[in-house]
């Protein structure tokens, strides 16, 4: 178990609030075998999926989503209901996985379908919001919140995929079929800990994808895109693959660099060089090369094809 010390001023979960005890024992975890899918993009099918091979039944609703969600959910195994009232009536625990700035809108929706239905399952934020969003989730809605954050691509290989949790209820998320493929790790008991985790190490991996944005971009420019690649590659990987697989998730990024920057402001830092990264990102949006979906980047690449469409700007209907 990773433990992180935070502040005092991170505001303690409902539960912690309202137990009699200042230092309650903790509960045992609760095992549920119907969970509810908030999101059945690239990400949450993956998880989706994971849970349903580690025993789960796993529910989400499509109604009001594009095609692509249905097709990922349906290839997942993940059993569709009519709408989300029903997702919250059939589950304990309901994982959210939807873009940052759709975080506190799913919570709202799911808290308003919870009392239509008279459920009161354990709701986790698995977004990648700022400790300070996550916390004013909680405040949000009626239901007990974990805050959870994923680390690394959709499940594939084994212990490829991390979910950090933390709040007085982390321990039963933790508990959950999670399968071979994702490793749960309970950071603390506060809700804003797990967040605090990904906007650390989301700064770093992203950041870097948005500087070989740039690097690409202006080797193309220069006609020397052969010799930077060959460096880069002894240094940090392959920043071809990254940077097209990021740039199909470039929409998703923009909100994320923007709740890094409030994070890393609330630390006492400047806020300037993530809010700078969120406009990289959002540059990349609008290329020919964000065009497409994670899942369709090829499996070879050709690089200058590569840095053309992030020259290109994509076109408008």
């Amino acid at each position: 178990m990773c433990t992180i010390v935070m502040p005092v001023s991170l505001r303690t979960s409902r539960a912690a609030r309202e137990a009699i005890s200042p230092h309650p024992p903790p509960k045992e975890p609760r095992m549920s075998t119907t969970i509810g899918l908030i999101g059945t993009g690239y990400m949450g099918a993956g998880i989706g999926r994971a849970l349903r091979e580690g025993g789960a039944r796993v529910v989400a609703t499509v109604a009001g989503r594009s095609p692509r969600s249905g097709h990922l959910a349906t290839a997942a195994g993940i059993e569709l209901l009519p709408g989300l009232d029903d997702v919250l009536a059939a589950a304990g625990v309901v994982l959210s996985i939807v873009p940052p700035d759709h975080a506190a809108t799913a919570a709202r929706e799911a808290d308003a379908a919870a009392r239509r239905a008279g459920a009161s399952p354990l709701y986790a934020d698995l977004n990648a919001v700022a400790p300070g969003t996550v916390r004013a989730i909680e405040s949000l809605i009626a239901l007990d919140v974990v805050d959870g954050a994923i680390s690394g691509g959709p499940p594939s290989a084994p212990g490829g995929t991390t979910v950090y949790l933390s709040g007085a209820r982390a321990a039963e998320l933790a508990g959950l079929p999670w399968g071979g493929t994702v490793v749960p790790v309970v950071v603390g008991p506060e809700v804003g800990a797990a967040s605090a985790v990904k906007m650390c190490t989301a700064s770093v991996y992203k950041g870097l994808g948005a500087l070989m944005a740039n690097a690409l971009s202006t080797a193309g420019h220069y006609d020397v895109a052969d010799h930077v690649i060959a460096d880069l590659r002894g240094g940090v990987g392959d920043p071809v693959r990254k940077v097209a697989v990021s740039a199909a998730k470039a929409h998703r990024f923009v909100g994320e660099m923007l709740e890094i920057a409030a994070t890393q402001e609330s630390a006492g830092l400047s806020p300037d060089l993530f809010r700078a990264i969120a406009g990289v990102w959002r540059a990349v949006d609008g290329t020919e090369l964000a065009a497409g979906e994670p899942e369709d980047v090829p499996g070879e690449l050709d690089a200058h094809r590569v840095i053309r469409g992030l020259r290109t700007p994509r076109a408008t209907s």
